[in-house]
């Protein structure tokens, strides 16, 4: 039996952004409400029932070189917080995938992308204001690297780890 539940693709960042931005959305984010570590979604719901089509589109972009990037200012969601991703070669990455199921994409991955990493929301306007305000009078942009791809499946909730694609540095 075909599995249709729908598939998400993330970049995965680099050990060390990663476990900061993890450290920051376990603190900030609402406990009954964390379900998933922090994530850079490139793709929020392709076709399960065309995973083997979607796993080899990632392994063969997987054969690039990790990608290099800049952790950006924190700004509002309005209920939340996330800083936005700077790295311009993740822009080809989703292009390369849109291109690929442009059929099967919902209107929000159809979308330009806007690289971020939420680390809170679904908290009231006031709390996501004042952590917007202390996140920004403390940071500093910093380097992160995309080091490849991860793709997982929607549980109604939870995501389900299907499988990762380190980038492989070959093209």
């Amino acid at each position: 039996m075909t599995d249709t539940d729908p598939l998400i693709v993330s970049a995965l960042l680099d050990a060390e952004t990663q476990a900061e931005l993890d450290a920051q959305r376990r603190r900030l984010f609402p406990s009954k409400r964390l379900v998933v570590g922090a994530h850079l979604t490139l793709f929020h719901a392709l076709p399960g029932g065309r995973a083997d089509e979607v796993i080899a589109a990632l392994d063969e972009l997987a054969a690039r070189p990790p990608i290099a990037g800049r952790v950006r200012a924190p700004f509002a969601l309005g209920r939340g917080v996330a800083y936005r991703i700077e790295a311009p070669g993740l822009d080809a990455v989703h292009a390369a995938i849109a291109r690929r199921f442009a059929g099967d994409l919902t209107r929000q991955d159809s979308r330009r992308p806007h690289h971020h990493v939420t680390v809170q929301n679904k908290v009231d306007p006031e709390t996501a204001k004042a952590t917007l305000a202390d996140l920004v009078a403390s940071h500093a942009p910093y380097p992160a690297t995309v080091t490849g791809l991860a793709l997982w499946r929607y549980r109604g909730g939870p995501w389900e780890s299907v499988r990762e694609f380190p980038f492989r540095g070959e093209g």
